[in-house]
């Protein structure tokens, strides 16, 4: 008889005016990063077939409606939302958790940053501006600097690499084919010194913002709008160099991530949702992680390297 209830309601269509309903059908869009953030530098586990696509407000989208209604489990812990390991955004990027042995020189370690051969380097300013990029709709303009340990800047990183400064910008239009169309910007910049061949610890400091205002259709054939924003902030963050190849985690420093979204669906009052999280290295074994939903929080310990949150 369960099964049988739960494959009626995964087949019949949300009631989108109930406030439960709204409220998680908001909340699952913590799954994802609004598009573009991908090609930013962020603490976001943002990966190009998701973060390219617009967020659409269904039954499918995961979290605690799509498990009553036949789609992934959701919760803190679980994979279906909001987001790897029970973190939004899909998760942290494996430098964040220990997921990357970070070895010797600038080009050994996920915070150096790179150019390619379209970057021109300005003496007069110390930068490297790359030429922009088109894909998928969206236009990516990059800005470096690096210098070496001295001061001296650099029109491309090399051995003696000690500091690299990366500004990003990423607009424009992206669309489903399933008719939902978003405006897009994001920006970041980050900092990172001791990427020298004898350094034996990075710092990385550095922020991000994504905005995606989507218009469109969703699956259960109701009009909506929605506006997603996300945000994260890098703090001191010290990262060891690692040894014998093994994976190298934070052992000092914070990461500040947040999200709101605001969803007004066709037939239902707007929802307006948040969710912020601060993770706290403090050179053992577990970062500190506290989470705050819709003004309600709570305490969790996630195990490193690329543990799965725990929280009381």
């Amino acid at each position: 008889m369960t099964t049988t209830l739960l494959g009626a309601a995964a087949c019949s269509t949300i009631d989108v005016a109930s406030p439960n309903a709204s409220t998680a059908l908001a909340a699952s869009a913590f799954n994802t990063v609004p598009a573009g953030v991908n090609e930013v530098t962020s603490s976001y586990a943002a990966g190009d077939g998701v973060s390219l696509t617009p967020w659409m407000p269904d039954r499918f989208s995961g979290g605690p409606l799509g498990m009553a209604f036949g789609g992934f489990a959701g919760g803190d812990g679980g994979v279906g939302g909001p987001g790897m390991r029970g973190l939004m955004g899909g998760g942290m990027d494996g430098a964040f958790v220990g997921g990357e042995a970070r070895g010797r020189g600038h080009e050994r370690g996920p915070f150096a940053g790179g150019i390619d051969s379209s970057c021109v380097y300005s003496a007069a300013t110390g930068d490297v501006t790359c030429s922009p990029t088109t894909r998928s709709g969206l236009t990516v303009t990059r800005v470096s600097t690096f210098k070496t340990a001295s001061g001296t800047t650099q029109a491309q990183p090399d051995s003696t690499t000690d500091y690299s400064r990366t500004r990003i910008v990423v607009t424009g239009t992206v669309a489903r084919r399933d008719s939902v169309t978003s405006t897009v910007r994001s920006n970041s910049e980050r900092v990172s010194t001791g990427l020298a061949y004898t350094s034996t610890k990075v710092t990385v400091n550095g922020a991000s913002s994504g905005r995606e205002n989507s218009a469109g259709t969703n699956r259960e054939g109701k009009k909506f709008t929605a506006a997603r924003t996300s945000g994260d902030t890098t703090v001191s963050l010290v990262i060891p160099r690692s040894t014998a190849g093994t994976p190298s985690y934070p052992t000092a420093g914070s990461v500040t991530r947040s999200m709101k979204v605001i969803l007004t669906i066709e037939g239902a009052a707007a929802t307006t949702t948040t969710r912020r999280e601060v993770i706290t290295y403090d050179g053992t074994a577990s970062a500190k992680v506290t989470i705050t939903t819709d003004g309600t929080t709570k305490s969790c310990t996630m195990p490193l390297p690329r543990g799965r949150l725990v929280c009381s």
